[in-house]
């Protein structure tokens, strides 16, 4: 099955996560789309504002299927191998989801300045191509 990963290409930490994404699972799973890439966002129906809210999982299989924020960043961490025993663990702490929702939250609202934003948009080395002429 393949996900799309939706990220802010001119965020430092968010490109950095990607790279590490991309470096663990070589397009296995993930292909990613930058939220400054409007044409494929709009093949996926996922606005501007949409992407105010955070970073975006879809299943490219359902589109309507979708994961935002850090509910996005656990299902990540689920699909990779041995994953899913992490973030069990993770969800079994009490409080542990809510806090995590506040950390990510924070972390969304101010990553320019807390990590710096890029001068170019990165574009990922396994780019997603969420159209019907661009499947195998």
């Amino acid at each position: 099955m393949t996900y799309y990963v939706i990220y802010d290409g001119n965020c430092n930490l968010c490109v950095t996560l990607v790279q590490l994404l991309e470096n663990l699972d070589r397009g296995r799973q993930f292909q990613y789309i930058s939220m400054q890439d409007e044409e494929g966002l709009s093949r996926l129906k996922i606005t501007a504002q949409d992407c105010e809210m955070g970073m975006i999982l879809v299943n490219a299989d359902f589109p309507e299927q979708r994961w935002q924020g850090s509910d996005a960043a656990e299902e990540i961490g689920r699909l990779l191998p041995m994953g899913e025993v992490f973030v069990k663990a993770y969800r079994a702490m009490p409080g542990m989801k809510w806090t995590g929702d506040r950390v990510y939250e924070q972390v969304r609202d101010n990553r320019y300045t807390l990590f710096g934003k890029r001068k170019r948009t990165y574009q990922s080395v396994y780019p997603a191509c969420p159209s019907e002429s661009c499947r195998l």
